[in-house]
């Protein structure tokens, strides 16, 4: 049988949304494989741990300790390599953000295996896992697999996958390791400035560039991200502008985002930009210039004032999701 073990995520105490799409896609390869899904959940708390098991999470390993509450690399390696060494799964999957990138090529490294990095899609041929990832800043995908060494691992990108709920329930089982002295402690973590919903999850990205003009006139952008349940993404060229921060910067020197839908307002699209977002479902651009290189990427394009454009959106969105 082959074993799918995720690692979850999770924030202010709970589950994040990621970790069900993680525990979802683990469910339909561990079918493949006739084995089940495994999940690690490291912290001091997390509140519905059990809720996993709806979908698809047979056994859930948890260490819960004060010392655990910020996220340390080697504290989190030295667990996850343990748990990966004492019940040998086939397939070790992590999300494809801060903590995964960190984290997952170091206990790669521990466990002498490969790591397949920042993929979009997963499926199963000939008893291996075969990823699908970007290359070339988005320009190309190509399948990649391990054809050796196990555990197969792989980073997903967030909003890849559907959430499916398959019922049944999980085995929670506490893990004990005597963790040693670390040479790095997270001292402090100050939050950002944006709240809400999390850009990296969030099936809807409001983005705007350096037209925007002013960090005041981010607000049209917060209010039709609002009306969406969305968040609010930005260039790197508004972020160097003073506009907004960097923690919401969108593109090869910001966060990579994968939602449903993006609006491009004002947003010229330069490849570094295209790099962060161009895996999105649906790309909106909203440009004055017809040449602007984001409308050979937008699924629908609108050459015209985002001043003029995005209040009347809003508005007329506003209207629609009210009925």
């Amino acid at each position: 049988m082959g074993n799918v073990l995720i690692l979850t995520e999770h924030q202010n105490g709970h589950l994040k949304k990621v970790s069900f799409e993680l525990a979802s896609k683990a469910s339909e390869l561990a079918s493949h494989m006739g084995g089940e899904v495994q999940a690690v959940v490291i912290g001091s708390h997390v509140a519905g741990v059990s809720d996993l098991g709806k979908y698809g999470v047979k056994k859930i390993f948890t260490l819960f300790e004060a010392s655990l509450e910020k996220y340390n690399t080697e504290n989190y390696a030295a667990i996850l390599s343990h748990i990966i060494q004492e019940h040998r799964p086939d397939i070790v999957l992590a999300v494809a953000g801060p903590m995964g990138k960190d984290l997952l090529p170091r206990v790669a490294a521990r466990l002498k295996t490969g790591l397949m990095t920042d993929c979009t899609d997963l499926k199963m041929e000939g008893g291996k896992l075969v990823a699908t990832r970007p290359i070339y800043a988005g320009k190309a995908f190509v399948d990649v697999k391990i054809p050796e060494s196990t555990p197969q691992m792989a980073t997903i990108r967030p909003n890849s996958f559907p959430i499916h709920e398959r019922g049944g329930g999980a085995q929670v089982i506490p893990v004990v390791i005597q963790l040693g002295e670390t040479r790095a402690r997270m001292k402090e973590v100050v939050q950002g400035a944006h709240q809400g919903v999390d850009l990296t999850e969030a099936e809807v990205v409001v983005a705007g560039g350096r037209s925007l003009k002013s960090a005041e006139n981010f607000k049209l952008l917060e209010e039709l991200a609002n009306v969406l349940g969305g968040a609010v993404g930005a260039s790197r060229a508004a972020v160097d502008s003073g506009y907004v921060s960097h923690d919401i910067q969108v593109g090869q020197t910001g966060k990579t985002v994968n939602p449903k839908l993006y609006i491009a307002c004002g947003i010229s699209g330069a490849i570094q930009h295209l790099a962060g977002m161009r895996t999105s479902k649906v790309i909106v651009a909203i440009n004055k210039d017809p040449e602007a290189p984001i409308f050979k990427k937008a699924d629908y394009g609108i050459v015209e004032d985002l001043f003029r454009v995005v209040p009347l959106l809003t508005k007329e969105l506003k209207k629609v999701l009210a009925e």
